[in-house]
């Protein structure tokens, strides 16, 4: 056999051992180049090739090929029983082994950094609790050295309370001293508003301004004819009058007459008023007070001041002050016609403007509250259009910097006392940014101010050095 090989490589063919079974050999180049061998055997069983169903036929044999590598190179097909199928079958089962592996691998990670940190909070699980354990043992000793047994104490409900208790507020002067009154001199109603309007020197406890709170609003006007105004309270009012009856004026206009009463300071919230004064003369501006049941007031175009007694419902006294600028001469920085201001204290009746002597400059006049006579004067270096408003406070007149910026100051003081200025910086708050009245009331320890249609009312603090 192995010389027939021979033969067909070394002669080209080779007879198959029946009539025509031959085969035959070929070598040669192909299109490309490269050395074929081309090997042809007849089919010993056709005599020819059929043409219908050869190409289907070949299609269907390699189908049925593509099938059957398929199922080898399924999940089940390797691993054979040859030394190659092992090797396969091996290299396939190992990869999933190896992916289980590092699956498991990182949960036990997870399961030890678990472990760890449940160790942890017990840890500080059980610190938190001797921490608690010495506070209770702590409070206990505490409660034990101030409140031994059998001596009466708060109750666990009312210390409960007590820390729901509201804001402190310091009430009123006025109510302070009516309970003093009522306390250790009984007297009658009548008796008891005088004093009420008299505060005793040991209840004066004057100071020098530290603090200015933020305003808080009391009401607000609804007509353009309150944009500016004076809104006020009698701090020795005269009986039917009380501390709580407000008065208030819209100052808007050319014939401003109106006085409007109000019970309370809720009754001008709701703007309400219980009575409305008409004035016999027209006033000026924003520097009207009232003070021992009188309103004091500047007529309109002149430089008078008159006192218009609010039991009579007439003028009771009416002077000239000398000199004094009017109807826009000496304003505040405003304008407004606020030449002439009157303000009230501890120690009485007071009036702020300017002369030509002074040349702008601040002069302060105290006032006898009943006849309206000048009783001393002061003239300052502050110019009065160089601020916006002023006050008096136990004596010393205090100005404010600006009536529009919203963080204006009080910005200087004259002291009556020593007839010497300083300046300051106390923060004062203008809420809504036109400022056109600003008076003190002693009874209450406010400034009472309006507010671009706003009526407020600011705390305040007293130092006493």
């Amino acid at each position: 056999m192995l010389g027939a090989w021979l033969a067909l490589l070394l002669g080209g063919s080779l007879a198959l051992g029946a009539p025509g079974d031959t085969a035959l050999f070929q070598r040669a180049d192909d299109a490309g180049g490269r050395c074929t061998y081309t090997f042809t055997v007849a089919s010993p069983g056709e005599a020819s090739c059929p043409e219908a169903g050869g190409v289907a036929q070949l299609r269907a044999e390699l189908a049925g090929l593509a099938a059957r590598l398929s199922r080898l190179e399924g999940p089940g097909g390797f691993g054979g029983s040859g030394p190659r199928g092992a090797e396969v079958g091996g290299a396939w089962t190992r990869g999933p082994q190896r992916a289980a592996a590092g699956g498991c691998e990182e949960l036990l990670r997870d399961k030890e950094r678990l472990e760890e940190d449940k160790r942890r909070l017990e840890r500080e699980k059980e610190e938190l609790s001797r921490r608690l354990e010495s506070s209770t043992q702590e409070i206990a000793r505490l409660r034990a050295a101030r409140c031994p047994p059998g001596a009466g104490g708060p109750s666990r409900d009312t210390l409960r309370a007590s820390s729901k208790a509201p804001r402190w507020e310091p009430e009123p002067l006025s109510y302070q001293e009516l309970k003093s009154e009522r306390t250790e001199l009984p007297a009658s109603r009548l008796l008891e508003e005088t004093a009420l309007g008299r505060p005793r020197a040991e209840d004066s406890d004057c100071g020098e301004l530290a603090w200015v709170g933020a305003p808080v609003v009391l009401g607000r006007a609804d007509t353009i004819a309150g944009k500016y105004g004076v809104w006020m309270k009698d701090p020795e009012p005269v009986a039917p009058f009380t501390r709580e009856t407000t008065w208030r004026v819209d100052t808007v206009g050319t014939e401003v007459r109106q006085l409007f009463q109000y019970e309370a300071a809720e009754q001008l919230a709701r703007g309400y008023p219980a009575k409305v004064h008409v004035l016999p003369r027209p006033l000026e501006s924003t520097g009207a007070v009232v003070y021992r049941g009188g309103l004091f007031f500047q007529p309109r175009r002149s430089r008078a001041l008159a006192r218009y007694d609010l039991r009579a419902e007439a003028i009771s006294a009416e002077r000239e002050l000398p000199g004094a600028g009017y109807h826009g001469q000496y304003p505040y920085s405003w304008g407004g016609y606020t030449d002439i201001d009157l303000a009230v204290d501890e120690t009485g009746l007071w009036v702020v403007y300017s002369t030509d002597k002074a040349k702008g400059a601040i002069v302060l006049s105290k006032l006898d509250p009943e006849t309206l006579e000048i009783r001393r004067t002061w003239e300052t270096n502050i110019r009065k259009q160089s601020v916006a408003n002023s006050f008096v406070i136990c004596g010393t007149l205090y100005t404010v910097s600006s009536y529009s910026a919203p963080n204006a100051t009080v910005n200087f003081a004259y002291d009556t006392a020593t007839g010497t200025s300083r300046t300051l910086s106390i923060p004062f708050e203008n809420r809504f940014q036109y400022l056109s009245m600003v008076d003190y009331n002693p009874a209450e320890r406010q400034l009472f101010a309006w507010d671009s249609y706003n009526m407020v009312a600011y705390p305040i603090r007293l130092s006493h050095a």
